[in-house]
């Protein structure tokens, strides 16, 4: 059984290290809270892991390169995703504000974008920059739906008056904003309309609009009409009121259960807090319905990834570049790694990730960041203590305490259902 404070800090941020657990307890649960959704100064572990210099797209340079061309500029683009990557799993382990980290990887997965389709990682971190940046989840929405990677993700750059394309306007009404069954087919056509007429230009630090394409006319969508544009559009659904309560309901599905549905007073409570995500977030992990939750939530491989190189003390930034490269295309196989979701709706929750062929990579995982460490010596005890797991079920225990070595203790340790199941 895991304590309130543990299940708290392990849903909030990415994986707790003993010394925060310790020092948590000693502040008790409210002060605990108050600190994560509203951390005081700047983060000074995040400075540890300066933003990267990514250099420009190579396509910019190359307008009209030739197919040897293409293939230096896609490897090189790789390249560039790699080093991105690299950094952000590197500033997850060490911010100090782990509340605000985890939020951010939470926008990642709700207007998820793929760099296997945007292709350049300068529109992804340009994107990722957004997410820091926006004050709450309304001017995020406005920021999301001009926002590059996200507009050449859902083929936005060829929404034309005369050519309309809806992809966006979908998405914006069932995935981002509303959720299903919140509009009709006109809805997405009127909101096409007043999406379309912007471009995605590499060396351009915005969207271009076109005003040839652009559609001026009056659109009536859920009920109200106006000569709505993008913005106009966005604080349209942003007055609806399904939106908040969508929004928490995404929050509850992330950070509390992915099997238990959002009870109404919980959602209604975290609703009235909308549109500032971090005050949701302190009603939801302030409500009891919150601490039921335990044991109902898998980690995403990600959030596995990070927690265990927080509690080993390694980062990203500090491993041989063959290392991490083997550990980020097992991440692949593990079905996720930062900037390449597998669709418009994310990765998947719960028991996807409890497949057979994920704990072998898991466990292939664990055994390349065991390697560099050096453990020992370890019972299952001090195993427990320093995954900051409450106490092992006795199946596990009797597993670690017949392991032949501390190496393997530490390796069956992360990947244990107590690890990975909070």
């Amino acid at each position: 059984m895991t304590d309130d404070i543990v299940l708290l800090l392990r849903r909030a941020g990415f994986g707790p290290t003993a010394a925060e657990v310790g020092a948590a307890r000693r502040l008790g649960y409210a002060s605990t809270l108050s600190g994560l959704v509203a951390p005081a100064g700047p983060d000074v572990g995040a400075t540890s892991a300066p933003v990267p210099n990514l250099g420009p797209d190579p396509f910019v340079l190359l307008p009209r390169a030739t197919e040897a061309q293409q293939v230096v500029g896609s490897r090189r683009r790789t390249e560039q995703t790699v080093a991105l990557a690299r950094w952000w799993l590197d500033r997850m382990t060490v911010a100090d504000h782990q509340a605000v980290e985890k939020l951010i990887f939470f926008w990642h997965g709700h207007w998820a974008t793929s760099v296997a389709k945007v292709r350049s990682p300068q529109l992804m971190f340009g994107q990722l920059r957004e997410f820091r940046e926006a004050r709450d989840f309304a001017d995020l929405a406005h920021r999301m739906v001009l926002d590059r990677a996200l507009v050449y993700w859902l083929d936005g750059q060829h929404n034309k008056k005369a050519a309309p394309n809806e992809n966006l306007a979908r998405e914006l009404f069932e995935l981002f904003m509303l959720g299903v069954g919140q509009y009709t087919e006109r809805d997405i056509k009127e909101a096409g309309r007043a999406l379309a007429g912007w471009r995605v230009i590499l060396d351009r630090e915005k969207l271009v609009s076109e005003p040839k394409d652009r559609d001026t006319g009056r659109k009536t969508i859920l009920g109200a009409t106006a000569n709505f544009d993008a913005n106009g559009l966005v604080d349209l659904l942003l007055q609806h009121p399904t939106c908040r309560r969508f929004i928490a309901s995404r929050l509850w599905f992330r950070y509390a259960s992915s099997t238990q549905p959002i009870p109404e007073r919980t959602r209604e409570a975290m609703a009235a807090e909308f549109p500032a995500p971090m005050a949701m977030l302190r009603v939801l992990f302030g409500d009891e319905a919150f601490q039921a939750t335990r044991g109902t939530m898998v980690q995403q491989p990600v959030e596995w990834l990070v927690g265990a190189m927080r509690h080993l003390g390694l980062r990203p930034a500090a491993m041989p570049e063959q290392v991490f490269s083997r550990i980020y295309w097992a991440m692949e196989a593990l079905g996720q790694r930062p900037f390449a979701p597998p669709s418009v709706g994310g990765w998947p929750a719960g028991a996807a990730w409890l497949t057979s062929a994920a704990a072998q990579v898991r466990l292939t995982i664990a055994g390349i960041l065991v390697d560099l460490v050096r453990p020992g010596p370890l019972t299952p005890e001090a195993v427990a203590h320093l995954l900051c797991v409450d106490r092992w079920t006795d199946r596990t225990y009797a597993v670690l305490r017949d392991a032949r070595n501390d190496r393997l203790k530490l390796m069956l340790g992360l990947v244990s259902p107590e690890y990975l199941v909070t």
